[in-house]
Formats: structure tokens, C-alpha cells, sequence
């Protein structure tokens, strides 16, 4: 009868012949891992910067409510409130967008400087690993006998 070959001992040999180096793996994982915690961390900051600046126009907007909704005497002093607060309502808008127009910069610059270093930093851990393989590989072959 005819023999079945063993591929599990087949590629377990295979696979010890040619080692493979799990801290560049490691490395890999660390160095996404703190991308992903300088990536939250600018999008934190910009959440809670944008939270701010909503809640300050929206205190600005109640308060400015507050004043024309109050009771006049006159007819024309209704129609000069709701004129105030309408140019008021437009000045606040525009600088409340301006500064989330800012926050939104800031987050542009910031990310786009992490992902420069983050570029960077992956070139050099896959070249490190890269140099790690070949040189595991090579000696790997010279032990191979053919």
C-alpha cells in the first residue's frame, strides 16, 4: 500500500527553515498603535474645541433672544429689535464658522504632520523587517542541503 505524505511535517520543516521574526511584527503593531492614539487625541481635542464653540453661540443666540424678546412700547422699537437681532444672529455666525474653520485647520495640520511621521516610521520598520527576512532567508538557504 501506498503511503500518504505528511504535509504537516512537510511544512513545519519548511517553516522552521525559514524563521520568522516577530518583533518586527511587534514593532509594526507599536508603531500603529500610537498613530491610532495621537490620531484620537487630535480628534478629542477638536470635539471638545468644536463642543465649546457650539455652546458658546448657542448662549450668545439665547441671550440675544432674550433682548428681543422683551416687551416694547413702541411698534418701531419690535421691528428695531428683530433688525439688531438678525445683524447680531449673521456677526455671531460668521465668527463662530471662523472658528470652527480654525479648529478644522488645526486638525488638517496636525494630522497631516502624524501621518508624515507616521510614514516614516513604517518605511523604517518595513525596511528593518524587510532586512530581518532577507537575512533569516539567506542563511536559511545556505543551510538547505540540496
Amino acid at each position: 500500500m501506498a503511503k500518504t505524505q505528511d504535509y504537516t511535517k512537510m511544512m513545519q520543516d519548511m517553516m522552521s527553515a525559514f524563521p520568522v521574526d516577530a518583533s518586527a511584527m511587534q514593532q509594526a503593531f507599536k508603531t500603529s498603535a500610537a498613530l491610532g492614539e495621537k490620531m484620537t487625541k487630535v480628534a478629542l481635542e477638536a470635539a471638545e474645541k468644536s463642543a465649546e464653540i457650539q455652546s458658546k453661540w448657542t448662549k450668545d443666540m439665547i441671550a440675544k433672544m432674550g433682548e428681543m424678546s422683551k416687551a416694547k412700547e413702541e411698534p418701531a422699537e419690535y421691528t428695531k429689535a428683530v433688525s439688531d437681532f438678525a445683524s447680531a444672529s449673521a456677526e455671531m455666525s460668521a465668527e463662530h464658522l471662523a472658528a470652527f474653520a480654525e479648529v478644522a485647520k488645526k486638525v488638517q495640520m496636525e494630522t497631516v504632520e502624524l501621518m508624515l511621521a507616521a510614514g516614516k516610521d513604517f518605511s523604517e520598520d518595513a525596511t528593518s523587517a524587510a532586512k530581518k527576512a532577507t537575512s533569516g532567508a539567506a542563511g536559511a538557504a545556505k543551510k538547505t542541503p540540496l
